[in-house]
Protein backbone atom coordinates (compact mmCIF):
# COMPACT_ATOMS: atom_id res chain seq x y z
CA UNK A 1 0.00 0.00 0.00
CA UNK A 2 0.86 3.41 0.11
CA UNK A 3 3.17 5.04 2.58
CA UNK A 4 4.10 8.28 3.97
CA UNK A 5 7.74 8.19 5.05
CA UNK A 6 7.73 11.94 6.08
CA UNK A 7 5.80 14.87 5.53
CA UNK A 8 7.26 18.45 5.02
CA UNK A 9 5.57 21.75 4.77
CA UNK A 10 6.57 24.52 1.95
CA UNK A 11 4.24 26.96 2.67
CA UNK A 12 1.62 26.23 -0.04
CA UNK A 13 1.10 22.64 1.20
CA UNK A 14 2.07 19.32 2.28
CA UNK A 15 4.03 17.29 -0.05
CA UNK A 16 5.18 13.55 0.23
CA UNK A 17 8.56 12.54 0.35
CA UNK A 18 8.09 8.74 -0.14
CA UNK A 19 5.63 6.60 -1.73
CA UNK A 20 5.36 2.62 -2.49
CA UNK A 21 3.91 1.58 -5.45
CA UNK A 22 -0.02 0.57 -5.08
CA UNK A 23 -1.87 -1.89 -7.48
CA UNK A 24 -5.49 -2.33 -7.50
CA UNK A 25 -7.42 -4.63 -9.63
CA UNK A 26 -10.22 -3.73 -12.69
CA UNK A 27 -10.77 -5.00 -16.03
CA UNK A 28 -8.92 -3.78 -18.89
CA UNK A 29 -11.40 -2.81 -21.88
CA UNK A 30 -10.56 -2.67 -25.47
CA UNK A 31 -10.41 0.82 -25.56
CA UNK A 32 -7.47 0.79 -23.41
CA UNK A 33 -8.64 1.95 -20.07
CA UNK A 34 -9.44 0.41 -16.81
CA UNK A 35 -12.87 -0.83 -15.47
CA UNK A 36 -13.44 -1.19 -11.81
CA UNK A 37 -16.76 -2.33 -11.92
CA UNK A 38 -18.28 -4.56 -14.65
CA UNK A 39 -21.80 -3.54 -15.42
CA UNK A 40 -24.06 -3.50 -18.74
CA UNK A 41 -25.54 -0.35 -18.98
CA UNK A 42 -29.24 -0.19 -19.94
CA UNK A 43 -29.36 3.34 -21.45
CA UNK A 44 -32.57 5.42 -22.16
CA UNK A 45 -31.79 8.04 -24.46
CA UNK A 46 -35.30 9.60 -23.97
CA UNK A 47 -37.42 10.35 -20.63
CA UNK A 48 -39.97 7.69 -22.51
CA UNK A 49 -37.69 5.20 -22.58
CA UNK A 50 -36.66 5.02 -18.99
CA UNK A 51 -39.44 2.88 -17.64
CA UNK A 52 -38.88 0.44 -20.24
CA UNK A 53 -35.05 0.58 -19.03
CA UNK A 54 -35.95 0.07 -15.49
CA UNK A 55 -38.05 -3.32 -16.43
CA UNK A 56 -35.33 -4.56 -18.20
CA UNK A 57 -32.93 -3.88 -14.97
CA UNK A 58 -35.34 -5.58 -12.51
CA UNK A 59 -35.28 -8.45 -14.94
CA UNK A 60 -31.87 -8.81 -15.58
CA UNK A 61 -29.16 -9.42 -12.70
CA UNK A 62 -25.94 -7.78 -13.65
CA UNK A 63 -27.72 -4.48 -15.53
CA UNK A 64 -27.79 -0.95 -14.43
CA UNK A 65 -29.78 2.06 -15.54
CA UNK A 66 -31.30 5.68 -14.39
CA UNK A 67 -34.44 7.48 -14.43
CA UNK A 68 -33.67 11.23 -15.98
CA UNK A 69 -35.85 13.62 -17.82
CA UNK A 70 -34.17 14.61 -20.80
CA UNK A 71 -33.23 13.23 -24.43
CA UNK A 72 -36.13 15.50 -26.46
CA UNK A 73 -36.45 19.42 -27.84
CA UNK A 74 -32.84 20.22 -27.12
CA UNK A 75 -30.79 22.29 -29.57
CA UNK A 76 -27.46 23.80 -29.97
CA UNK A 77 -25.03 23.35 -26.92
CA UNK A 78 -27.95 21.81 -24.72
CA UNK A 79 -28.29 19.23 -27.42
CA UNK A 80 -24.51 18.64 -27.90
CA UNK A 81 -23.71 18.52 -23.83
CA UNK A 82 -26.25 15.75 -23.10
CA UNK A 83 -25.18 13.84 -26.29
CA UNK A 84 -21.52 13.84 -24.89
CA UNK A 85 -22.91 12.73 -21.53
CA UNK A 86 -25.17 9.94 -22.53
CA UNK A 87 -21.99 8.32 -24.44
CA UNK A 88 -20.02 9.00 -21.50
CA UNK A 89 -21.56 7.16 -19.56
CA UNK A 90 -21.53 4.45 -22.41
CA UNK A 91 -18.15 4.56 -22.70
CA UNK A 92 -16.85 4.82 -18.90
CA UNK A 93 -14.60 2.28 -18.45
CA UNK A 94 -16.84 0.72 -15.52
CA UNK A 95 -19.20 -0.46 -18.16
CA UNK A 96 -19.02 -4.03 -19.94
CA UNK A 97 -21.41 -3.42 -22.56
CA UNK A 98 -24.31 -1.00 -23.12
CA UNK A 99 -28.02 -1.72 -24.45
CA UNK A 100 -29.21 1.75 -25.82
CA UNK A 101 -33.02 1.78 -25.50
CA UNK A 102 -34.93 4.67 -27.42
CA UNK A 103 -38.48 5.93 -28.35
CA UNK A 104 -37.74 6.15 -32.28
CA UNK A 105 -38.64 9.79 -32.90
CA UNK A 106 -36.44 12.00 -30.45
CA UNK A 107 -34.11 13.94 -30.95
CA UNK A 108 -31.21 12.37 -29.22
CA UNK A 109 -30.97 9.39 -31.83
CA UNK A 110 -30.43 6.42 -30.28
CA UNK A 111 -28.27 4.76 -33.33
CA UNK A 112 -26.12 7.90 -33.26
CA UNK A 113 -25.48 7.59 -29.64
CA UNK A 114 -24.57 3.99 -30.21
CA UNK A 115 -22.22 4.35 -32.61
CA UNK A 116 -20.24 7.01 -30.80
CA UNK A 117 -20.03 4.04 -27.78
CA UNK A 118 -19.10 1.20 -30.14
CA UNK A 119 -15.98 3.36 -31.49
CA UNK A 120 -14.66 2.11 -27.75
CA UNK A 121 -14.48 -1.71 -28.96
CA UNK A 122 -17.02 -2.42 -26.43
CA UNK A 123 -20.77 -4.75 -27.22
CA UNK A 124 -23.23 -2.08 -28.02
CA UNK A 125 -26.83 -2.70 -29.17
CA UNK A 126 -30.00 -0.52 -30.07
CA UNK A 127 -33.41 -1.17 -28.94
CA UNK A 128 -36.50 0.97 -29.88
CA UNK A 129 -39.73 1.34 -28.49
CA UNK A 130 -41.58 2.28 -31.74
CA UNK A 131 -39.55 -0.20 -34.05
CA UNK A 132 -40.12 -2.90 -31.80
CA UNK A 133 -44.13 -2.54 -31.71
CA UNK A 134 -44.48 -1.24 -27.79
CA UNK A 135 -43.07 -1.50 -24.29
CA UNK A 136 -43.67 -4.98 -23.66
CA UNK A 137 -41.89 -6.62 -26.98
CA UNK A 138 -39.08 -3.86 -26.78
CA UNK A 139 -38.45 -5.34 -22.72
CA UNK A 140 -38.31 -8.27 -23.96
CA UNK A 141 -35.67 -7.98 -26.32
CA UNK A 142 -33.76 -5.75 -24.59
CA UNK A 143 -34.06 -8.24 -21.71
CA UNK A 144 -32.55 -11.07 -24.13
CA UNK A 145 -29.52 -9.17 -25.17
CA UNK A 146 -28.37 -7.78 -21.56
CA UNK A 147 -29.14 -11.14 -20.50
CA UNK A 148 -26.35 -12.40 -22.88
CA UNK A 149 -23.93 -8.99 -22.14
CA UNK A 150 -24.22 -10.04 -18.70
CA UNK A 151 -23.09 -13.61 -19.22
CA UNK A 152 -19.99 -12.64 -21.43
CA UNK A 153 -19.24 -9.58 -18.74
CA UNK A 154 -19.29 -13.09 -15.78
CA UNK A 155 -15.98 -14.35 -17.89
CA UNK A 156 -14.22 -11.67 -16.97
CA UNK A 157 -11.32 -12.13 -14.22
CA UNK A 158 -9.83 -8.94 -12.80
CA UNK A 159 -6.20 -8.24 -13.37
CA UNK A 160 -3.63 -5.48 -11.66
CA UNK A 161 -2.82 -1.77 -12.27
CA UNK A 162 -1.50 1.42 -11.43
CA UNK A 163 -2.87 3.99 -9.99
CA UNK A 164 -2.26 5.78 -13.15
CA UNK A 165 -5.16 4.33 -14.46
CA UNK A 166 -7.68 5.95 -12.09
CA UNK A 167 -9.83 8.91 -12.80
CA UNK A 168 -10.90 10.42 -9.70
CA UNK A 169 -14.03 12.69 -9.15
CA UNK A 170 -13.52 14.55 -5.83
CA UNK A 171 -17.17 16.43 -4.61
CA UNK A 172 -19.03 17.72 -1.83
CA UNK A 173 -22.40 18.09 -1.08
CA UNK A 174 -24.05 18.85 2.24
CA UNK A 175 -20.98 20.94 3.53
CA UNK A 176 -21.02 22.21 6.75
CA UNK A 177 -18.51 24.54 9.09
CA UNK A 178 -16.18 21.24 9.58
CA UNK A 179 -15.96 20.54 5.44
CA UNK A 180 -13.20 23.01 4.90
CA UNK A 181 -11.16 21.83 8.33
CA UNK A 182 -11.79 17.63 8.22
CA UNK A 183 -12.93 15.54 4.95
CA UNK A 184 -12.22 18.32 2.42
CA UNK A 185 -8.45 18.77 3.30
CA UNK A 186 -8.35 14.77 4.14
CA UNK A 187 -9.44 14.42 0.07
CA UNK A 188 -7.30 16.64 -0.56
CA UNK A 189 -4.38 14.80 0.72
CA UNK A 190 -5.64 11.63 -1.55
CA UNK A 191 -5.90 13.86 -4.25
CA UNK A 192 -2.11 14.87 -3.71
CA UNK A 193 -1.84 10.99 -3.64
CA UNK A 194 -3.36 10.34 -6.85
CA UNK A 195 -1.73 12.25 -8.79
CA UNK A 196 1.78 11.54 -7.70
CA UNK A 197 1.16 8.03 -8.68
CA UNK A 198 0.36 9.25 -12.22
CA UNK A 199 -2.94 9.30 -11.97
CA UNK A 200 -6.29 12.00 -12.31
CA UNK A 201 -8.12 13.78 -9.86
CA UNK A 202 -10.94 16.23 -10.80
CA UNK A 203 -12.27 19.07 -8.99
CA UNK A 204 -15.33 20.33 -9.79
CA UNK A 205 -18.13 22.50 -8.78
CA UNK A 206 -17.33 26.03 -10.77
CA UNK A 207 -20.19 27.53 -8.49
CA UNK A 208 -18.43 26.56 -5.15
CA UNK A 209 -15.22 27.83 -6.07
CA UNK A 210 -15.95 30.99 -6.42
CA UNK A 211 -14.19 33.36 -4.05
CA UNK A 212 -11.13 30.47 -4.12
CA UNK A 213 -10.23 31.09 -8.12
CA UNK A 214 -6.93 33.06 -7.24
CA UNK A 215 -5.78 30.53 -4.93
CA UNK A 216 -6.18 27.57 -7.97
CA UNK A 217 -4.95 29.87 -10.88
CA UNK A 218 -1.55 30.54 -8.93
CA UNK A 219 -1.19 26.55 -9.32
CA UNK A 220 -2.09 26.67 -13.18
CA UNK A 221 0.30 25.01 -15.41
CA UNK A 222 0.52 27.80 -17.36
CA UNK A 223 -1.07 31.51 -18.27
CA UNK A 224 -3.85 29.53 -20.75
CA UNK A 225 -5.12 27.45 -17.72
CA UNK A 226 -5.10 30.25 -15.11
CA UNK A 227 -6.87 32.60 -17.60
CA UNK A 228 -9.47 29.93 -18.07
CA UNK A 229 -10.16 29.81 -14.34
CA UNK A 230 -10.82 33.56 -14.13
CA UNK A 231 -13.34 32.83 -17.27
CA UNK A 232 -15.44 30.00 -16.45
CA UNK A 233 -15.75 31.64 -13.04
CA UNK A 234 -16.54 34.87 -14.48
CA UNK A 235 -19.38 33.29 -17.03
CA UNK A 236 -20.68 31.42 -14.20
CA UNK A 237 -21.02 34.59 -12.23
CA UNK A 238 -22.84 36.38 -15.39
CA UNK A 239 -25.08 33.96 -15.99
CA UNK A 240 -26.62 34.48 -12.13
CA UNK A 241 -26.35 37.91 -12.17
CA UNK A 242 -28.55 37.84 -15.42
CA UNK A 243 -31.25 36.57 -13.08
CA UNK A 244 -30.43 39.19 -11.01
CA UNK A 245 -28.44 37.53 -8.45
CA UNK A 246 -24.88 38.07 -6.76
CA UNK A 247 -24.24 34.57 -5.57
CA UNK A 248 -20.51 35.50 -4.38
CA UNK A 249 -21.62 37.44 -1.64
CA UNK A 250 -25.19 35.62 -1.15
CA UNK A 251 -25.68 32.80 1.07
CA UNK A 252 -25.58 28.69 0.29
CA UNK A 253 -28.04 26.50 0.76
CA UNK A 254 -30.72 26.67 4.15
CA UNK A 255 -28.81 23.10 5.02
CA UNK A 256 -25.44 25.19 4.68
CA UNK A 257 -26.53 27.87 6.85
CA UNK A 258 -27.93 25.70 9.33
CA UNK A 259 -24.71 23.64 8.99
CA UNK A 260 -22.54 26.76 10.09
CA UNK A 261 -21.75 28.51 6.18
CA UNK A 262 -22.40 32.01 5.89
CA UNK A 263 -21.37 32.93 2.17
CA UNK A 264 -20.91 30.72 -0.76
CA UNK A 265 -16.85 32.26 -0.90
CA UNK A 266 -16.51 30.84 2.94
CA UNK A 267 -17.75 27.21 1.68
CA UNK A 268 -15.52 27.78 -1.43
CA UNK A 269 -12.45 28.40 0.32
CA UNK A 270 -13.05 24.88 2.56
CA UNK A 271 -14.16 23.26 -1.15
CA UNK A 272 -11.11 24.01 -2.93
CA UNK A 273 -9.33 22.11 -0.04
CA UNK A 274 -10.29 19.11 -2.54
CA UNK A 275 -8.20 20.16 -5.29
CA UNK A 276 -4.73 19.16 -2.50
CA UNK A 277 -1.71 21.18 -3.01
CA UNK A 278 -0.37 20.03 -6.82
CA UNK A 279 -0.40 22.42 -10.49
CA UNK A 280 -3.84 22.35 -12.02
CA UNK A 281 -3.09 20.75 -15.41
CA UNK A 282 -6.41 21.90 -17.58
CA UNK A 283 -10.12 23.10 -17.21
CA UNK A 284 -12.56 20.80 -19.18
CA UNK A 285 -15.99 20.93 -19.97
CA UNK A 286 -19.01 19.67 -18.73
CA UNK A 287 -18.98 15.57 -19.20
CA UNK A 288 -15.72 15.98 -21.32
CA UNK A 289 -13.00 13.76 -20.64
CA UNK A 290 -9.31 15.05 -19.34
CA UNK A 291 -6.69 15.06 -21.66
CA UNK A 292 -3.90 15.15 -19.58
CA UNK A 293 -2.97 13.33 -16.23
CA UNK A 294 -2.79 14.93 -12.35
CA UNK A 295 -5.30 17.63 -11.16
CA UNK A 296 -7.86 18.69 -13.66
CA UNK A 297 -10.85 21.21 -12.93
CA UNK A 298 -14.34 20.43 -14.80
CA UNK A 299 -16.19 23.12 -15.32
CA UNK A 300 -19.70 21.81 -13.67
CA UNK A 301 -22.53 23.25 -11.85
CA UNK A 302 -23.37 23.21 -7.95
CA UNK A 303 -26.07 20.64 -8.59
CA UNK A 304 -24.87 17.58 -6.26
CA UNK A 305 -26.17 14.94 -9.11
CA UNK A 306 -25.27 16.75 -12.35
CA UNK A 307 -22.04 17.52 -11.19
CA UNK A 308 -21.48 14.12 -10.66
CA UNK A 309 -23.02 13.08 -13.41
CA UNK A 310 -20.70 14.93 -15.79
CA UNK A 311 -17.64 13.25 -13.95
CA UNK A 312 -18.46 9.78 -14.15
CA UNK A 313 -19.20 10.83 -17.99
CA UNK A 314 -15.89 12.53 -18.53
CA UNK A 315 -14.55 9.04 -17.06
CA UNK A 316 -14.04 8.92 -13.49
CA UNK A 317 -14.37 5.58 -12.32
CA UNK A 318 -14.94 6.28 -8.47
CA UNK A 319 -15.86 9.22 -6.55
CA UNK A 320 -14.89 10.98 -3.30
CA UNK A 321 -17.79 12.82 -1.52
CA UNK A 322 -17.72 15.00 1.28
CA UNK A 323 -20.97 15.87 3.25
CA UNK A 324 -21.88 16.98 6.40
CA UNK A 325 -25.39 17.41 6.48
CA UNK A 326 -25.49 13.84 5.19
CA UNK A 327 -26.90 12.52 1.85
CA UNK A 328 -27.41 9.41 -0.12
CA UNK A 329 -26.50 10.06 -3.16
CA UNK A 330 -24.42 7.73 -5.58
CA UNK A 331 -24.49 6.49 -9.36
CA UNK A 332 -25.61 3.87 -11.26
CA UNK A 333 -22.23 3.11 -12.80
CA UNK A 334 -19.43 4.85 -10.41
CA UNK A 335 -18.97 3.58 -6.90
CA UNK A 336 -19.17 6.76 -4.34
CA UNK A 337 -17.18 6.87 -1.16
CA UNK A 338 -19.33 9.31 1.70
CA UNK A 339 -16.48 10.97 4.11
CA UNK A 340 -18.51 12.77 6.99
CA UNK A 341 -17.01 15.89 7.86
CA UNK A 342 -18.46 15.36 11.67
CA UNK A 343 -18.90 12.63 13.46
CA UNK A 344 -21.95 13.04 14.76
CA UNK A 345 -23.88 12.93 11.01
CA UNK A 346 -21.77 9.79 10.55
CA UNK A 347 -23.07 8.14 13.76
CA UNK A 348 -26.69 9.81 12.45
CA UNK A 349 -26.73 8.44 9.24
CA UNK A 350 -23.98 5.40 9.15
CA UNK A 351 -26.46 3.96 6.83
CA UNK A 352 -24.85 6.09 3.99
CA UNK A 353 -21.73 7.03 4.80
CA UNK A 354 -18.30 4.84 4.37
CA UNK A 355 -16.00 7.06 6.11
CA UNK A 356 -15.70 9.23 9.08
CA UNK A 357 -13.27 12.14 8.57
CA UNK A 358 -14.81 13.51 11.98
CA UNK A 359 -12.01 12.42 14.07
CA UNK A 360 -10.45 15.54 12.77
CA UNK A 361 -12.77 18.01 14.25
CA UNK A 362 -12.35 15.75 17.63
CA UNK A 363 -8.50 15.86 18.11
CA UNK A 364 -8.26 11.67 17.38
CA UNK A 365 -6.58 11.65 14.48
CA UNK A 366 -4.66 14.04 11.71
CA UNK A 367 -5.68 15.16 8.14
CA UNK A 368 -3.02 13.03 6.60
CA UNK A 369 -4.24 10.11 8.79
CA UNK A 370 -7.52 10.67 7.71
CA UNK A 371 -6.46 10.73 4.30
CA UNK A 372 -4.18 7.74 4.29
CA UNK A 373 -7.08 6.00 5.50
CA UNK A 374 -9.56 7.05 3.05
CA UNK A 375 -7.06 6.36 0.70
CA UNK A 376 -6.73 2.88 1.53
CA UNK A 377 -10.51 2.61 1.50
CA UNK A 378 -10.57 4.17 -2.00
CA UNK A 379 -7.91 1.30 -3.22
CA UNK A 380 -10.24 -1.54 -1.72
CA UNK A 381 -13.41 -0.32 -3.56
CA UNK A 382 -11.52 -0.22 -6.59
CA UNK A 383 -10.65 -3.95 -6.46
CA UNK A 384 -14.52 -5.04 -5.65
CA UNK A 385 -15.51 -3.40 -2.39
CA UNK A 386 -18.83 -2.31 -2.30
CA UNK A 387 -19.70 1.27 -1.15
CA UNK A 388 -23.20 2.05 0.72
CA UNK A 389 -24.72 4.06 -1.61
CA UNK A 390 -24.01 0.69 -3.86
CA UNK A 391 -25.37 -1.43 -1.66
CA UNK A 392 -28.26 0.89 -1.36
CA UNK A 393 -28.73 1.10 -5.10
CA UNK A 394 -28.75 4.81 -5.31
CA UNK A 395 -28.85 5.48 -8.96
CA UNK A 396 -28.70 9.08 -9.01
CA UNK A 397 -28.74 10.67 -12.69
CA UNK A 398 -29.23 14.31 -14.00
CA UNK A 399 -27.58 16.74 -16.82
CA UNK A 400 -26.55 20.36 -16.34
CA UNK A 401 -28.86 21.81 -19.00
CA UNK A 402 -27.84 24.97 -21.04
CA UNK A 403 -30.72 27.43 -22.23
CA UNK A 404 -34.44 26.57 -23.52
CA UNK A 405 -36.37 23.62 -24.61
CA UNK A 406 -38.05 23.51 -27.70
Amino acid sequence: MCTFITWKGNGEGVTALSLDAVTFWGYRRPDGRVGIRNHVLILPTIVCATQAAKHITELVQGTVSFIHQHGCAQVGVDYEQTFRTYVGMGTNPNVYGVVVLGLGCETHQARSIAGEIAKSGKPVEVVSIQDHGGTLYTVAEGARIAAKMVQDASALHREPFDLRELIVGTECGGSDACSGLSANPAVGVVSDMIVDHGGTSILAETTELIGAEHLLANRAVDDRVAKKVYEVIQAMESRAFKMGVDIRTGNPSPGNIRGGLSSLEEKSLGAANKAGTRPLQELIDYAEAPTKKGLVWMDTPGHDIEQLTGMVAGGAQIVLFTTGRGTPTGSPIAPVIKISTNTAIFNKMGDNIDINAGTIIDGTETIEAVGQRLFDEMVSVCSGKWTKSEILKQHDFGIYRIGPTF
